[in-house]
């Protein structure tokens, strides 16, 4: 990664042909793909007005979080532009492990010509803003606080970075760039859906240029992405098959909106149900193994309901609402 100190982008390329985005917005690519630089996934399926949000940050220096429900693909969205652009990039989970040593660096004892000594080891963020690299903080408000403070320094646009251990002023690359990604606005657990998300420093939520929210896809779309990842099930039974499923996944969202469930199918889910059915060669097999049984136990009577509703097929768990109602 040494060499990739000294690259810029080469050319401007419109989202139009990048991304079949109706607008004369133009983007910065990079002429060479580097190890860091994501696959490219053919079957993503990309939501023009997050799109563009994230196409701001690459090319305007904007700094841009994206907000949504677990599994709505916030941080691949970011990957899979990224990868379009050729654009290096670094994703960062924010878990309570992550602390201010592994941001910021730490002295660590290295062994030079036969002898022990103390060496300053540059973290993640030091790393990076030295670099044309996109850093993605994942699960952004479940951070712990000393390591949001740190954070705090590099929200600020051309804002520099100081290495106080090492008497140091980091100035950020041209083309470094920050995103990040939660399951809350920095509120906080509200719903009780995400436990370990804390309230977020409302002077650091202002620092975020762009805000964008990433909800979960249209059917015929959601659909697509499922086929494009079970290649299997591309045809037109396998569609018929997948559009069921998504039925069932938009009865469980339907339900967690209006109280009736504490948990919800996302397209994460959806998607391993549908490999899951390939490997079981049971839709309802599958769908016990990878949706039903995480629901609560009081809960799954009425997942059952759904599942019948859909697949008209009853279910042993909705077998036993039926006998409590009775």
């Amino acid at each position: 990664m040494t060499s990739l100190i000294h690259d810029h982008p080469s050319r401007l390329v419109s989202v139009r042909e990048l991304f079949n985005i109706d607008s004369d917005f133009k983007v910065p690519v990079f002429e060479h793909k580097d190890e860091h630089v994501p696959d490219i996934d053919p079957a993503y399926c990309f939501n023009p007005d997050v799109t563009m949000a994230i196409l701001a940050g690459f090319t305007r220096n904007r700094r841009v979080l994206i907000q949504g429900l677990h599994g709505t693909g916030k941080s691949t969205h970011i990957e899979q532009v990224a990868a379009r652009l050729n654009w290096p990039c670094v994703r960062v989970n924010l878990d309570g492990h992550i602390s201010r040593l592994d941001l910021v660096g730490k002295d660590t004892i290295v062994l030079k010509d036969g002898k022990q000594i103390t060496e300053f080891q540059e973290g993640i963020v030091p790393w990076a803003l030295r670099r044309p690299v996109a850093l993605i903080f994942d699960e952004f408000d479940a951070g712990r606080p000393d390591v949001m403070f740190v954070i705090q320094r590099i929200l600020e646009q051309d804002g520099k970075f100081t290495l106080l251990d090492q008497n140091q002023v980091i100035t950020p690359h041209s083309h470094f760039r920050l995103f990040a990604t939660a399951n809350t606005v920095g509120l906080g657990n509200v719903s009780g859906l995400y436990h370990g998300t804390q309230q977020v420093n409302q002077a650091q939520m202002d620092r975020w240029n762009i805000v964008a929210s990433l909800d979960y896809l249209p059917r015929e779309d959601e659909i697509s992405i499922v086929q494009g990842k079970v290649p299997r099930y591309a045809d037109e039974r396998g569609y018929q098959l997948i559009s069921t499923m998504v039925a069932v996944a938009e009865l469980t969202r339907s339900g967690f909106a209006a109280g009736d469930l504490s948990t919800l199918m996302s397209p994460r889910t959806l998607i391993a149900w549908a490999e899951n059915t390939e490997i079981f060669g049971d839709p309802a097999l599958a769908f016990r193994l990878s949706f039903l049984n995480k629901c609560d136990e009081a809960e799954r009577p009425l997942v059952a309901e759904y599942y019948q509703r859909c697949f008209d097929q009853e279910l042993e768990e909705s077998r036993s609402l039926k006998l409590a109602l009775m």
